[in-house]
C-alpha cells in the first residue's frame, strides 16, 4: 500500500515547465517574475491553502529549477549557433561591400579617363562645332568644363603652396634664410603681403614641431641641443626660430604701415585684410596699438593737455560761494567731453569696417580716451577746484560727473558700432565701467561723505560764528539745576566757535575759501582775533533766514551725495547728514537760543523791578527753524532712508528725541515766562493801598478823573503791552491759547484773593467796579479757552456786591453755589459751580466779600449773611 501510494503520488506530481527562445525575449520579460512562476507551479496546492503547521519540502522546488536551468542550457546552445551564424554572414557581406566600393572605384576612373577624352575632343572640334543644338549642349559642358578647371586651379594653387612652404622650410632650416619669401614681400602689393604673413604663421607652426631645439623643447625625453635620439647630425641646423621671428616682425612693421596708408587713403577692405593677418599674428595687439596711438585726436589732446583751465575768476568765486547756484562743468572739460562724443561716434564707424574685431578695437578706444584724455583734463580741473574751496571741489567733481555721464548715455543710445541700435552690452559695460573708474579715486569708503560733511560743517560754524561767540560771552545765570541742563549746549557752542577759529587758523586754508568764511561769518579780515570781534544784541537771535540759508547749503549736498554715491550707501550717507544738521542747526543754534531764553526768565522769577520780556519773541524764530528741520528731516532725509530698515529707524529716534528736546525748552521757557508775569502781578497787587476802596469825600473829586487805581493800570499796561504782546511775537495758534488761560486763570486767582482783604465804602465800591472791568476787560482781549471765558464772569460778579444794596444781595445770594469752599483755588476749583452754563460765586466766597463792605454791621447786610 505504501509502494502503491508513492507511486500514485509520483505519477500525479506536475510536470515541469517548458521553454522556447521566444519567452525569453519578449520585451515584457522580467526575471522576478520569471523565478516567482517557477516558484508557484513547484508547490502543489494544498500546501499553498493549507494550514501553515506543514513542514516545508524543497524537493519541488528543486525540481523544478534543476529542470528550468536544463531547459535554459540547451537554449543558450541553440543562441550561441545562431550568432555563429549570423557572424559569418557578416564577414561575406563586408567582403562583397569591399569587393563593390573596388569595382565602383573603378569605374569612377574609367568615367573620369572618359570625361578627359571628351573634354580633349571637346576642345580639338570646339572650333569647327555649330548648329543651334549643338551649341546649347555645349554650352552646358563648358559649364562643367569651367567648374572643373577651376578645381583643378584650386588644387594646383595649393599644392604650389605646400610645395612653396615646404621649400621656405628647407631654406630657413638649411641657411637660416627666407630668400624666396623675401622675394615676395619685395613684389609689394596687399595680396603679397598678406600672404607673406599667412606662410610665415604657417612656417613658425612647422618649426614648432620640427625643429623644437630652437624652442627649447625636448625630444624623447632629452632637450634639443643639436642632437636628435642622443646621436649628434652630420649637418649644421639653423635656429628656425630666430629666423622666422625676425622676419615676422620685419612682416609686422610692413603690415602696420600699410595699414596706416590703407587708413589715410580710407581703404577699409585693406584695412580689414591687413588687421585680419595682424590678429592672427598676436591677437592684433599692434594694429590696435598703432591705431589707436596714433589717432589724429590723441595728437592734438597731448599737445594741449598741458593748457591751463579755462573757467576765470569770476566763475571760481561762483563755485565757492554757497550762496550761489554751481555756474556748471568746467569750459575746458565742457570742449574735450563734447569733442569726445563726436569723434567717438566718427570712429565707431570706421572701426566697424576696418576690424573683423571690431568690438574690441572700440573698447581700447574707449579706454585710451577716458584714461588719458578725460582722467588728465578731469584731475586738472579738480586740482584747479582744490586750491579754490572745499565746496568748489565738490561742486566741480558733481557737475563733471554729471557732464561725463551724460555722455555715456549718449554713446549708448548712438550705439556706436551698433549704431543705429543701441549700444552692445559689452560696448555698454565698457562705458560704465570707464566712468565708474574715473571717479573711484574721490568716492572710495567714506571719503566723499567726509567732504560733504567737513564742506557743511565749515559753512555752519562761519554762519553761526557771531551767534555762538555773543552766547559764550553772555553772562550766564546762577549755577544750579537749570545751568546744569544747558551745560551740553555750552559746550557745543564752545567747540563750534573754536572750530571755526581753528580752521580759519590753519595753514592750509586757501585765499578764497578764507575770504568766503569770512563774509559768511560777517567779520573783517583785520578783526579775526576773537577778543576783538564786535558783537551785537542782534547777533545772538535767532533767524529764520539763517535757517533757511542752511537748509539750502545742505539740500544741495543732498543732492550731490545721491548722484554721486550709489544707491546701497545712500541711508548711510544721508544719516550723517542728519547728526550734522540736529546738532547745528538744533542744538548749536535752536536749543542755544532757548537755553538763553530760559536763563533770562528763570533770573527775573523774582525780579524788583519790572521784568524784561525781550527774549520771548525769540521764541517764534524758534519754532518756526524747528518745524522747517522737522518738515525737512522727515519728507527729505528719512524717506531716502527708506531701503535700510534700521538707519531710518536710527534716523527717526534721532529726529524725535532732537524735536522732543527743543520742545521741553521753549515748553520751559514759556512756563518761566508765566511765573515771572504772575509773579510780578502778585507784586503790583500788594503795592494797593488800603485807603484806595475806602476814599473819603475830598478826595472824591480826583477820583472822578481816575477811572481804574493806578495798581490796576500798571496791571493791565504790563498784561496787555508787554506780556501779552511779546507772547504773541512767540507763539500762535493752540500754544497762545494755552499760555494766556493758564496766565488768565493765575491773575483770575490772585484777584480773587487780592479783593477779600480791603475794607469798601460805597465809592471805592465803584473803584472795585471799574478795576475789575478793566481786569475783565484785558483778559478778554486774550485768546481765552470757553471755560476761562466763563470764569472771568465770577469777576463781574465781585464788582457788584460792592455796590449794590442788601435787597439785591439777598438776590445773588439765591443764585450761588452749592459748595461752601473757596474758589480761590482758581477757576473751575471745588468752590465754583456751574449752572445754566455761567460761573457761579461759591457762598465762602460771597460772605467773604460782602464782609468787606463798610456797611456790613447793617441790619440788611447782615440779614443776607445770616440766610446763607
Amino acid at each position: 500500500m505504501e509502494r502503491g501510494g508513492s507511486s500514485a503520488s509520483r505519477a500525479l506530481f506536475p510536470r515541469g515547465p517548458s521553454f522556447t527562445l521566444d519567452d525569453f525575449s519578449n520585451k515584457d520579460f522580467i526575471v522576478g517574475d520569471f523565478v516567482d512562476s517557477l516558484a508557484e507551479t513547484a508547490l502543489p496546492t494544498s500546501r499553498r491553502s493549507g494550514p501553515a503547521h506543514h513542514a516545508f519540502d524543497p524537493k519541488p522546488l528543486i525540481r523544478t529549477f534543476e529542470n528550468a536551468l536544463s531547459q535554459l542550457g540547451a537554449l543558450s546552445e541553440e543562441l550561441q549557433e545562431k550568432e555563429s551564424e549570423l557572424l559569418s554572414q557578416v564577414r561575406r557581406a563586408e567582403i562583397q561591400h569591399d569587393q563593390t566600393l573596388e569595382t565602383l572605384g573603378r569605374k569612377l576612373d574609367q568615367s573620369m579617363a572618359q570625361f578627359e577624352a571628351l573634354d580633349l575632343t571637346l576642345n580639338n572640334a570646339g572650333a569647327a562645332a555649330n548648329g543651334s543644338n549643338r551649341a546649347d549642349g555645349g554650352g552646358n559642358i563648358a559649364v562643367q568644363i569651367g567648374e572643373k578647371l577651376e578645381e583643378l586651379d584650386r588644387k594646383r594653387r595649393k599644392a604650389q603652396d605646400a610645395n612653396f612652404l615646404i621649400q621656405c622650410w628647407m631654406e630657413v632650416a638649411e641657411t637660416g634664410q627666407l630668400t624666396s619669401l623675401g622675394e615676395i614681400q619685395r613684389q609689394g602689393g596687399a595680396e603679397n603681403k598678406v600672404r607673406c604673413a599667412v606662410i610665415a604663421r604657417q612656417l613658425m607652426r612647422i618649426s614648432q614641431r620640427l625643429d623644437p631645439a630652437s624652442w627649447g623643447q625636448t625630444t624623447n625625453g632629452f632637450r634639443g641641443n643639436g642632437t636628435t635620439n642622443g646621436v649628434t647630425g652630420t649637418t649644421k641646423r639653423h635656429n628656425t626660430r630666430e629666423a622666422l621671428e625676425k622676419f615676422s616682425e620685419l612682416l609686422e612693421q610692413d603690415l602696420l604701415q600699410q595699414f596706416n596708408n590703407s587708413y589715410r587713403r580710407q581703404n577699409f577692405d585693406d584695412m580689414m585684410d591687413c588687421a585680419r593677418v595682424l590678429y592672427d599674428f598676436n591677437g592684433g595687439a599692434s594694429v590696435i596699438a598703432a591705431f589707436v596711438n596714433q589717432h589724429q585726436f590723441f595728437i592734438d589732446r597731448d599737445q594741449l593737455i598741458t593748457d591751463e583751465v579755462t573757467a576765470d575768476g569770476e566763475t571760481w568765486d561762483q563755485l565757492a560761494d554757497p550762496d550761489s547756484d554751481p555756474p556748471g562743468v568746467e569750459p575746458s572739460l565742457q570742449s574735450l567731453v563734447d569733442e569726445v562724443r563726436i569723434v567717438m561716434q566718427e570712429e565707431s564707424f570706421i572701426v566697424k569696417r576696418a576690424f573683423p574685431f571690431y568690438e574690441t578695437v572700440l573698447i581700447k578706444f574707449i579706454q585710451r580716451v577716458f584714461q588719458q584724455s578725460i582722467q588728465q583734463r578731469l584731475e586738472m580741473v579738480l586740482d584747479k577746484a582744490t586750491t579754490i574751496s572745499s565746496l568748489a571741489f565738490l561742486r566741480c567733481l558733481h557737475a563733471s560727473r554729471a557732464y561725463i555721464g551724460a555722455l555715456v548715455e549718449d554713446l549708448k543710445a548712438h550705439g556706436l558700432t551698433e549704431h543705429p541700435e543701441p549700444c552692445s552690452a559689452q560696448i555698454s559695460q565698457a562705458l560704465d565701467q570707464q566712468l565708474e573708474e574715473l571717479f573711484v579715486p574721490y568716492l572710495v569708503g567714506n571719503s566723499y561723505i567726509d567732504r560733504e560733511r567737513r564742506s557743511l560743517e565749515e559753512m555752519y560754524n562761519s554762519l553761526l560764528f557771531k551767534f555762538t561767540l555773543y552766547h559764550s560771552r553772555r553772562k550766564k545765570a546762577p549755577t544750579g539745576f537749570m545751568a546744569a541742563i544747558a551745560q551740553q549746549g555750552t559746550q557745543l557752542i564752545a567747540s563750534a566757535k573754536d572750530a571755526y577759529m581753528e580752521r580759519l587758523d590753519s595753514s592750509d586754508l586757501t585765499p578764497t575759501q578764507k575770504r568766503i568764511m569770512l563774509r559768511v561769518a560777517r567779520i573783517q579780515d583785520s578783526s579775526s582775533n576773537k577778543n576783538d570781534i564786535e558783537v551785537t544784541e542782534q547777533d545772538g537771535v535767532l533767524s529764520v533766514a539763517y535757517a533757511k540759508r542752511m537748509i539750502g547749503w545742505l539740500a544741495e549736498s543732498v543732492r550731490r551725495t545721491l548722484e554721486m554715491g550709489s544707491a546701497s550707501d545712500t541711508p548711510k550717507d544721508v544719516n550723517i547728514l542728519l547728526s550734522l544738521l540736529l546738532t547745528s542747526m538744533g542744538q548749536v543754534y535752536v536749543e542755544t537760543a532757548l537755553d538763553a531764553a530760559l536763563d533770562q526768565a528763570t533770573s527775573q522769577e523774582n525780579a524788583r523791578t519790572e521784568p524784561d520780556l525781550q527774549y520771548l519773541p525769540n521764541l517764534g524764530p524758534a519754532v518756526t527753524i524747528t518745524n522747517i528741520m522737522s518738515r525737512f528731516i522727515t519728507t527729505v532725509l528719512i524717506r531716502l532712508a527708506e531701503s535700510n530698515t534700521t538707519v531710518r529707524r536710527s534716523m527717526e529716534a534721532q529726529a524725535r528725541m532732537a524735536i522732543e528736546a527743543t520742545e521741553r525748552k521753549a515748553n520751559a521757557v514759556m512756563k518761566s515766562t508765566l511765573d515771572v508775569a504772575v509773579n510780578w502781578v502778585a507784586k503790583l497787587l500788594a503795592q494797593q493801598k488800603k485807603l484806595d476802596f475806602r476814599p473819603k469825600d475830598n478826595d472824591l473829586e480826583g477820583l472822578a478823573d481816575a477811572l481804574q487805581t493806578p495798581v490796576c493800570q500798571a496791571i493791565t499796561a504790563f498784561l496787555a503791552g508787554r506780556v501779552f504782546a511779546l507772547a504773541r511775537q512767540a507763539v500762535d495758534g493752540r500754544n497762545l491759547e494755552a499760555f494766556a488761560s493758564a496766565l488768565a486763570r493765575a491773575v483770575h486767582r490772585l484777584l480773587f484773593d487780592h479783593f477779600k482783604r480791603f475794607q469798601v465804602n460805597p465809592t471805592g465800591g465803584l473803584m472795585v467796579t471799574n478795576d475789575l472791568a478793566k481786569y475783565v476787560a484785558t483778559l478778554r482781549d486774550w485768546p481765552l479757552t470757553a471755560e476761562v471765558e466763563l470764569s472771568l464772569e465770577v469777576l463781574t460778579e465781585v464788582g457788584y456786591l460792592f455796590i449794590i444794596g442788601p435787597e439785591a444781595l439777598r438776590e445773588r445770594s439765591r443764585n450761588l453755589a452749592s459748595s461752601s469752599s473757596s474758589s480761590s483755588g482758581g477757576p473751575g476749583g471745588p468752590g465754583a459751580g456751574v449752572a445754566g452754563g455761567a460761573r457761579k460765586l461759591a457762598k465762602a466766597d460771597f460772605k467773604a466779600f460782602v464782609q468787606r463792605r463798610e456797611d456790613a454791621g447793617s441790619v440788611g447786610v447782615q440779614g443776607v449773611l445770616a440766610g446763607l
